[in-house]
């Protein structure tokens, strides 16, 4: 028995060299490569392990309302378009460059999960991806269930949301200092503080 577990190790062991040499030559762990078909496979399976069987059958108990909508729509701007962009794309500096890239989120593998899921993943993060857990740690979090409403709105954002949407995006201080600038140039204010 101990010989046979000591060969099931030296075969894994064997497999595991074998994998990480395969990853190394093929260019390495940059983030800049696309994750293969098995690590997409592998990741989405291990999500979908991570989220308990009981969150994924809650329901969302935020009702929708449009007031509801607005307020989620702004939140998402301030908090999550950084990585996933307004429209939900992930088309970003920062969504693009993360390992694996930030989802799109209008596209069927998030549409497809459960408003349980979705809320999971928000409010616990997920490991390994960048993703990290924004809900607080007990108590109710009804703003991530409000970004699941948004969420599955997605896909039919309107050009009005968008433009809505950008008024609330974060803004690093140096673009706030050309802001400032170029409104004060163009208010006739050209004397240098």
């Amino acid at each position: 028995m101990l010989k046979k577990l000591a060969i099931l190790i030296l075969v894994l062991l064997l497999l595991a060299g074998v994998g990480l040499w395969w990853i190394i030559s093929s260019g390495g762990f940059s983030a800049r490569q696309q994750p293969t078909a098995l690590e997409a496979a592998l990741a989405r399976t291990a999500r979908g392990m991570a989220i308990p069987s009981s969150a994924k059958e809650t329901k969302n108990p935020v009702p929708l309302t449009p007031e509801l909508m607005q307020e989620a729509r702004r939140h998402f701007a301030d908090h999550c378009a950084t990585c996933h962009a307004n429209d939900g794309s992930g088309n970003t500096e920062i969504g693009q460059n993360l390992y694996p890239k930030a989802p799109d989120m209008r596209q069927q593998r998030t549409q497809s999960l459960t408003d349980g899921e979705i809320y999971f993943i928000i409010h616990n993060g997920v490991r390994l991806t960048g993703m990290p857990a924004w809900g607080p740690p007990s108590g109710p979090d009804n703003d991530s269930w409000a970004l699941v409403h948004f969420i599955r709105r997605l896909p039919e954002l309107t050009a009005d949301e968008l433009k809505d949407m950008e008024q609330f995006n974060p803004h690093s201080h140096m673009e706030m200092k050309e802001e400032k600038e170029e409104e004060d140039f163009l208010n006739g204010n050209t004397e240098k503080k």
